[in-house]
This record gives structure tokens, C-alpha cells and sequence, in this order.
């Protein structure tokens, strides 16, 4: 039976993570964020973006995004983000409904990043008065949903507008590791000084059971977000469970080690696959994702052989645009398993 490639949410825990949790269990511990293992979080993260910041540990990226946007935005605000952006497409309408109404505003850009030319350009033409959503806020997707990655200057560029114009700017940050570990950069540079307010920092699918952490790098922006959680129901009784998550992963750079196994298969499986005749490797491979247009006939072949696969478009005639995901977990020998397939199928 052939590995699971749809996502990294198919992946398991990390034995360090949930051995983790388990120490967190001896004992009683104060509820509500007040327990040690969330302020030593709070410091670790310090230490990993170089300054102070404001920690918020929720259970799911729909939160951190959602509410994120809530302390930036007013209702009447409008969010910029990309079009095929997961605030946009995949979070039900959770940042509309935490903000209680603001608009997100989709822009086209070429692979998944927003064009800060193209940025600058929308805003200058914003209508204003009442009639209209005002401006507020500009979210970018590290990495983004093309599995490519900003970087330091691309998000400075886009920081930049966002100062001028006194908008606030969020990172959704589901892949943040990845795009790190891709860039060799920073942290620091990758986030705040490049202009990044807030960040929704994903550890979920990076090997943690349910942990991400809202970063807040503008002090002004985290008054509201201790009631804001209270109020969305995502500040835990027992929150020490999910800081023991976060306090792992960041242990040691466990995180950034995740992120590079992860990714290095990714980059295994687009050379492998981008060898054969008539696949085509559309995106650059920045992280842990591979976007590939493949044969149809190719596809069902790999996939009875039991390998899975995301279809990520409709088919094109005889073509289909498919997404591989890679894991921290990801065991090379099925990565190598799928290329054998994928070349034992189409000699056939």
C-alpha cells in the first residue's frame, strides 16, 4: 500500500510533541494561560523573533487567522489578500464573522504571492466615503497556497506599502517553518522587520496535535486579543496542553529540523517526478509542496498502486494539475516507492 501525499495534515504526531504533552499531565498546573509552561513559551518565542512579543496559543489556523484579522480590522475595514488565499477559500467566513463584517478583497498574483506593484496600485484606486470598505489590513500566506515563499524582501516591499498607508500587515504563517527552513534566513527578518504586525504562527502541520500561537509583534494590537479569544471560545482551561506542544516543537529547533526533512522529500519527489516525459513541475518547490501537471492516465496509475494524491484542478485533457505534500514524518523509502511507480507505470 502506497503512502498518503495529500497533505501534511495527514501526517501524526511528533514522539517529542506527545511526549511532551504526557510531562504536562504529572500534576496539577493553573489554568487559563497562567501555568509555566505558557510563559516559558512566551519567552522562547521572544528569543526565536529577537524582541518582544505577545503570545496567544489557540488549537486551530482558522483561529489565529481569524482572530488575527479581528484586531486589525474594523467592520467596515477591507483585508487585501490573494485570491486563492485560505482566509478567502477555506476558512468559512471565519474572518468575516470574527470581525463582524470586514470585507476580504482578493488580488491576483502570480505564484500565489501578491505583486507589491499590483498592491500599491489597488489601494491607490480604493474609493473612499462611507459607501465603501476602507482599507485596513493586507494578509500574505507563508507559504503560500502555490507552496511558494515570501521572501525577507518581498514581505519588506509589501511592509512598506502597509506603513504609508497605515495598514496593519498579517502573516498567515501555516507553513512558516517550511518557508524558513527553505530561505535560510531569520526569523526576525523574515517577520517584524519586514513590516509583519501579527502572525499566525502554525505548528499543527509541522508535527504538534492541535497548537498555533498568535504572535504579536505591535503591542497595541494585542489589547483586545485576550478578550477576543476568551470571547471565540479558543482560551483553554488547560492551556498548559497546548504550550507543552509549542514548548517542544521549539525545543532545540525541533521545529526547523521538521521543516527540513519535510521539504527535502518535497524536493526528492519534484526532481523525480519532473523527470518524466509529459510532467511538469509548475511552481517553484520552496518547501514542503509539489504542484505537478501529470498525465490523467499517469495519476491513476500511481493512485492504484495506493499512493494518494490531491487533485488541486480539474483535468485539462488528458492533464490534471496535482499537489504532493511532503511531512515531517515522511519516510524517504515511500518517496522513492512513488517515483519507482510513477516510472515503472508510464514504461508500460
Amino acid at each position: 500500500m502506497g503512502a498518503n501525499f495529500r497533505s501534511d495534515n495527514v501526517a501524526g504526531i511528533d514522539p517529542a510533541i506527545l511526549e511532551a504533552v504526557a510531562r504536562a499531565n504529572a500534576g496539577p498546573s493553573l489554568p487559563y494561560g497562567n501555568d509555566a509552561v505558557t510563559q516559558r513559551v512566551e519567552q522562547r518565542l521572544a528569543e526565536v523573533f529577537e524582541t518582544d512579543v505577545a503570545v496567544f496559543p489557540v488549537a486551530t489556523g482558522t483561529a489565529a487567522n481569524a482572530l488575527c484579522l479581528a484586531a486589525a480590522v474594523p467592520s467596515w475595514g477591507a483585508v487585501y489578500c490573494h485570491a486563492e488565499s485560505h482566509i478567502l477559500l477555506d476558512e468559512c467566513n471565519a474572518p468575516e464573522f470574527y470581525t463582524g463584517g470586514a470585507r476580504l478583497v482578493p488580488l491576483a498574483g502570480a505564484q500565489g504571492r501578491l505583486a507589491p506593484e499590483s498592491l500599491a496600485a489597488t489601494l491607490a484606486a480604493a474609493p473612499t466615503g462611507v459607501h465603501h470598505a476602507q482599507p485596513a489590513a493586507v494578509s500574505i500566506t507563508q507559504l503560500s497556497e502555490s507552496g511558494t515563499a515570501y521572501k525577507p524582501d518581498h514581505v519588506a516591499a509589501i511592509g512598506q506599502i502597509c506603513r504609508e498607508r497605515c495598514l496593519v500587515l498579517h502573516m498567515d504563517g501555516s507553513r512558516f517553518a517550511n518557508a524558513l527552513a527553505g530561505l535560510n534566513c531569520s526569523p526576525a527578518d523574515l517577520t517584524w522587520r519586514a513590516g509583519v504586525d501579527l502572525l499566525s504562527f502554525g505548528a499543527t502541520k509541522n508535527g504538534a496535535i492541535a497548537a498555533e500561537a498568535i504572535v504579536v509583534f505591535r503591542k497595541d494590537l494585542a489589547a483586545s486579543l485576550a478578550y477576543r479569544r476568551k470571547r471565540a471560545g479558543h482560551l483553554f482551561s488547560k492551556m498548559r496542553f497546548l504550550s507543552a506542544q509549542l514548548e517542544a516543537y521549539l525545543d532545540q529547533d525541533r521545529w526547523l529540523d521538521n521543516a527540513r526533512h519535510a521539504n527535502a522529500q518535497a524536493k526528492r519527489l519534484a526532481r523525480g517526478l519532473g523527470a518524466l516525459s509529459g510532467v511538469t513541475v509548475t511552481q517553484p518547490v520552496d518547501g514542503n509542496e509539489v504542484f505537478a501537471e501529470m498525465p490523467t492516465r499517469l495519476v491513476a496509475a500511481i493512485e492504484a498502486e495506493g499512493f494518494a494524491l490531491e487533485p488541486w484542478a480539474p483535468a485539462t485533457g488528458d492533464k490534471r494539475l496535482m499537489r504532493l505534500v511532503a511531512a515531517f514524518d515522511t519516510d524517504p523509502k515511500d518517496v522513492e516507492a512513488l517515483i519507482a511507480a510513477a516510472n515503472r507505470r508510464q514504461a508500460a
